[in-house]
């Protein structure tokens, strides 16, 4: 029998889409050695809004080395420069954008220290209540998933595309669709809502990411 909440989530049909779903690339754990050069070879291959720094167990003064290339490739080529998990490297980075999940801290206290024009972002995982949470306190974008299995985030939360087409219906903050994303079952998350679709292994697990992104590319203009 189905759920209240599912119930709800089923009732919203996929919304008019007023904006294009753009590419939102997270980084794999190593991003040193030749990882520069295959970032410059993703932008190579079509538009990608966002690059989001995702490296765990590494010290910040490490990570502030290994992100300032990084950091360099994508204001070349007009992308956003996110740093995972930590507000205070996003400020000693003078990064675009911070991406935080629940354990990260507060979306308001980020605010504070950041400023008004850098882009927070909040992991919501399947829930609306934590999204709502999310857009109440500022977050200039909400992160369901993982819609399918990943390896990069294990992630026990399964939400169902419609969560993507009730908050587009309800809200104008941004959503991104994040876990498991490939050119071949990014579709549905296109169609339900989702202005982002964020990938990792799809572009970053392939022999060429610039190929894979160029696939990306041609899901996303329907």
């Amino acid at each position: 029998m189905m759920t209240e909440d599912e119930a709800d989530l089923t009732a919203f049909a996929p919304p008019t889409r007023t904006r294009a779903c753009e590419l939102y690339l997270i980084s794999p754990q190593e991003v040193g050695g030749v990882f520069p050069d295959r970032l410059k070879a993703a932008f190579g291959g079509g538009s990608v809004a966002a690059f989001q720094l995702r490296v765990k167990n590494v010290g910040e003064h490490e990570l502030a080395l290994l992100a300032e290339p990084l950091q360099r490739i994508c204001a070349d080529h007009d992308v956003a420069f996110i740093v995972n998990d930590s507000m205070s490297l996003a400020k000693r980075l003078g990064a675009d954008g911070v991406h935080l999940g629940q354990s990260d801290g507060d979306i308001r206290e980020a605010r504070a220290l950041l400023g008004p024009a850098v882009q927070i972002g909040r992991t919501c995982h399947d829930s609306r209540h934590l999204a709502m949470d999310a857009g109440e306190a500022g977050a200039d974008y909400v992160a369901f998933g993982a819609f399918y299995e990943t390896t990069t985030k294990p992630s026990h939360y399964r939400p169902e595309p419609a969560i993507l087409s009730w908050w587009s219906a309800l809200f104008e903050v941004p959503c991104v669709a994040i876990g498991g994303i490939t050119p071949a079952n990014a579709a549905p998350l296109i169609a339900a809502g989702a202005d982002f679709i964020a990938v990792c292994q799809g572009v970053f697990g392939a022999e060429d990411p610039g190929k894979a992104v160029a696939a990306f590319a041609d899901v996303l203009k329907g």
